[in-house]
């Protein structure tokens, strides 16, 4: 059975990530920690609107919040982000083998196809023979 907690967190996670502006925002983190209003100027919606999103980052444990003097600064946590990459390592691996049969597949039928065909040189001085 799997542990409640690391699900839910992967859940959270992958909620967080659903969303273009919070996906944003966390690559405007991997510049380095940032104030909350200097987030805010990067985006064209509001300060709440920006607000919101860097909860739900930091529920999802994402992002981390710390407070110097009377600002609070987000930095990025790419810990949540392994359960992410782990998830999707199955699918790389799945478009990996998918891709090299295509490969295998395409690279034969040419072999075939080169190995029937004429020759450019054949056709040209009409030594093909039947």
């Amino acid at each position: 059975m799997r542990n409640r907690s690391v699900t839910h967190s992967t859940e959270a996670a992958f909620h967080a990530l659903a969303d273009p502006t919070r996906r944003a925002v966390l690559d405007l983190l991997r510049l380095g920690s940032q104030p909350a209003g200097q987030i805010a100027q990067a985006f064209p919606v509001s300060r709440p609107a920006i607000s919101k999103h860097l909860r739900l980052l930091r529920r999802a444990h994402l992002v981390q919040e710390r407070r110097q003097g009377r600002h609070r600064l987000y930095q990025l946590d790419p810990e949540p982000l392994k359960a992410v990459d782990s998830w999707l390592q199955q699918y790389r691996v799945f478009w990996q083998a998918n891709l090299a049969s295509l490969k295998t597949f395409v690279e034969t039928e040419y072999a075939k196809e080169s190995a029937q065909s004429p020759t450019k040189a054949q056709m040209v001085s009409g030594g093909t023979k039947k």
